[in-house]
Formats: C-alpha cells, sequence, structure tokens
C-alpha cells in the first residue's frame, strides 16, 4: 500500500470511529485495529491522533478549494468548504469540540491563506506592492475568513452556507483593492516582474 492510500485509510477509520466516540476517547489502537494498520505504520506517518486529523483536515481542504483561487472563483472555493464541513458535520463537530482554537486555526490557515494570496496576487499584478504588503493583506482576510467558519461551527452549522459566503463576498468585495491601492508605491518594483522591491529604501 502506497503512503498516501496508507494515510487514507487510517484517515477513514478516525472519521468512522468519530461517529461512535469523542476524538479524546480514541486511542491509536481502536484507529489501527479498524483499518487493520499497524501500530508502527502508524507512527512512520504520523505522530499522534492529533497530527492525523489535522492533516486529514488540511487535505480535504485543499482538494476541495483546489482550482477556485482567482478572483472570480474565490467564493466557489469558500462555499465549497462550508457544504464540504456541513456534509461532515458530526466529524467536524466532534474534532472542534476536542481541539484548541490554535490547533483550529493551524488546520484551516495555510489552505484558507493559500486561496486569499492567489486573489491578492491577481488584483497586485501590475502594481507597485511590497511582498510583505500582500502578505499581510492575505494574512488579514485569511484570519478573517477562518473566524467566520470557526464562529459558524461553534454555533452549531446551522446558517445556511450560502448567505454566509454571500456576507463574506459583500463586505470583502473591493476591499482588497481599496488595501493593496493604499498600500501601493509609486515607481520601483512592479508586483509579478523580476527582482524584489527592498523592503526598506536603501541607505544614502
Amino acid at each position: 500500500m502506497s503512503s498516501q492510500l496508507t494515510k487514507r485509510a487510517l484517515e477513514e477509520s478516525l472519521k468512522h470511529l468519530l461517529l461512535q466516540k469523542p476524538l479524546s476517547k480514541i486511542t491509536i489502537a481502536d484507529i489501527t485495529d479498524d483499518c487493520g494498520i499497524s501500530r508502527m505504520t502508524f507512527y512512520y506517518h504520523f505522530q499522534d491522533i492529533y497530527d492525523l486529523v489535522e492533516w486529514a483536515c488540511e487535505e480535504d481542504a485543499a482538494r476541495i478549494i483546489a482550482g477556485n483561487k482567482t478572483a472570480d472563483t474565490w467564493q466557489t472555493g469558500l462555499l465549497n468548504m462550508f457544504l464540504a464541513l456541513q456534509d461532515n458535520k458530526p466529524f467536524v463537530l466532534n474534532v472542534y469540540h476536542n481541539m484548541s482554537r490554535d490547533q483550529m486555526e493551524r488546520i484551516f490557515f495555510p489552505v484558507v491563506h493559500d486561496l486569499v494570496k492567489g486573489v491578492v496576487d491577481e488584483h497586485a499584478a501590475g502594481r507597485h506592492i511590497r511582498e510583505r504588503d500582500k502578505d499581510f493583506i492575505a494574512n488579514f482576510f485569511a484570519h478573517a475568513f477562518i473566524g467566520t467558519v470557526r464562529d459558524w461551527i461553534a454555533r452549531g452549522m446551522n446558517d445556511d452556507p450560502h448567505a454566509l459566503v454571500q456576507g463574506i463576498a459583500i463586505i470583502s468585495d473591493g476591499a482588497i483593492e481599496t488595501a493593496l491601492g493604499r498600500l501601493e508605491i509609486p515607481g520601483g518594483y512592479v508586483a509579478g516582474s523580476e527582482g524584489a522591491l527592498p523592503d526598506e529604501p536603501a541607505a544614502s
């Protein structure tokens, strides 16, 4: 069995067990017994159960959002993530109630940041924007989006995902362009060109 197939088998067993009992009550032995994989193999791929949970969530989210990271499609990517979470409601709620805020942030941030950064880069093309400023904008909106997702989960995931994404779009529409405009530096490096704009002006 390939490494990826082994990880998927462990993920499926974890999700199966989470329908039966809380994450805090599941052991590595439970998971390996369920899928017929040895404990040694588990530890070859993951440090502990929380490491498996983080990997599973990151992989699922990345796969769902893939292909929807542009200015025209990011809303579709975000909606798909909400819908997928809703489809796996028992699993998601179980994980949410057994993981810290920092762990949840660590799971979702890389994927959501990747989505937002793609949009920021697209809007910044041809403009005089420092990389650190583009990253700051992407970080800001990624944290806002993740906070919305986390609050939605805390409320039981009952709010309509379409309405939530529509609300996010209304607030965000034009905000990235506005932020880029305020952080743009007249003249100098053009985003997407060769070379890099120094973070600070060179000393004279």
